[in-house]
């Protein structure tokens, strides 16, 4: 059997305070599969620094000397959780033969990669990891997530349900990806429209171990907009019919306005003020900025600006170039040590 080479994607975002117990945790998966001959021993694992704003790059830096399987991607600015995935799936597939997402909170069930691996070995190009039940969400959060998986489902787009960003990809499907040129990413809506072989692995979400969650409501609602605006026309179908609907509730009520009118029962000029102000303008307000979230999109798309821009890239960059790069704070060899010895 050929033992593939693996690549596990990490993208990081403010996360010092767990980076270091999930390199442990990942590096002795790695060292387990490999034992068990399912990967190649030169996998790795590739962090993607999205630009943080506290020592994750330093964490990722110091590990990467001392680690040959330990390797690290700098982004120049922070360009949002699916950029940073995609530039982090972009540069592993030139040196991997499959790759697996993963976000670094380790939230997700690590050693159901061992599953992905083996799903990939029957010839599978896209595994994905699948939630078997939300227990482990508040109520709130729960219920918000189902309502935008059957919201996405209603608006047309084929995603899969309880899925986030952990998957295998295989390189012939990441090769395909590369071919998706848009702007505006979603990737779980994207990676189902490649059709290539594809199952699904389940499994328990766990508790995060440390640090805050880099979705608060704010940017989950700003997600879930951007994948229906992204992936479906509905909406502005909608505001097509509710616009018809408004114009039809129009006449009836003008209608209604005018015979009472005509009894004496109304105040001059009410009428006409009423029907548009109610029944118009609070639609025109709602329609005209859909429309301006589509118009914004195709701006996006037509001015074809790159989604990412790399700052180091420590697969390309020799051991001699780190240490050239290595400012005070990483300079520090005893920190250095220190930091190896807590990750082994």
């Amino acid at each position: 059997m050929n033992t593939p080479l693996l690549t596990v994607v990490v993208p990081c975002y403010n996360e010092e305070e767990v980076l270091q117990e999930t390199m442990k945790q990942l590096l002795m998966l790695l060292e387990t599969l490999v034992n068990e001959d399912l990967i190649h021993e030169d996998s790795k694992l590739l962090f993607v620094d999205d630009g943080s704003k506290d020592k994750t790059w330093s964490i990722i830096f110091k590990a990467s000397i001392y680690h040959e399987k330990i390797k690290g991607l700098k982004l120049s600015r922070n360009v949002g959780h699916q950029n940073a995935l995609l530039a982090g799936l972009s540069t592993a597939k030139r040196f991997a033969d499959c790759v697996v997402s993963i976000d670094a909170d380790l939230q997700d069930d690590i050693y159901v990669i061992r599953d992905f691996i083996e799903k990939f070995h029957e010839g599978y190009d896209v595994v994905y990891g699948v939630r078997d039940n939300r227990e482990s969400d508040t109520l709130f959060k729960r219920s918000t997530a189902q309502a935008f998986y059957k919201l996405m489902r209603k608006m047309g787009v084929d995603i899969v349900y309880n899925h986030a960003d952990f998957r295998l990809m295989s390189r012939r499907a990441l090769d395909e990806l590369e071919r998706f040129n848009e702007v505006n990413i979603f990737l779980r809506g994207i990676i189902p429209l490649i059709g290539f072989k594809s199952t699904s692995v389940l499994y328990k979400r766990k508790e995060r171990m440390a640090g805050e969650s880099k979705y608060p409501l704010r940017k989950m609602l700003s997600f879930a907009f951007d994948g229906i605006t992204s992936f479906s026309t509905k909406p502005i179908r909608f505001v097509l019919l509710l616009g018809s609907l408004s114009f039809f509730a129009s006449v009836c009520f003008g209608l209604y306005f005018l015979f009472l009118k005509y009894f004496g029962t109304t105040v001059s000029g009410w009428t006409s003020l009423i029907t548009s102000i109610w029944l118009i303008g609070g639609l025109q307000l709602i329609a005209i900025g859909l429309v301006g979230e589509y118009i914004g999109k195709i701006y996006k798309e037509t001015k074809g600006r790159p989604k990412y821009s790399i700052d180091i890239d420590l697969l390309n960059l020799p051991l001699s170039n780190h240490l050239l790069s290595i400012g005070d704070d990483e300079g520090d060899f005893a920190s250095l040590n220190l930091a190896n010895h807590r990750i082994k």
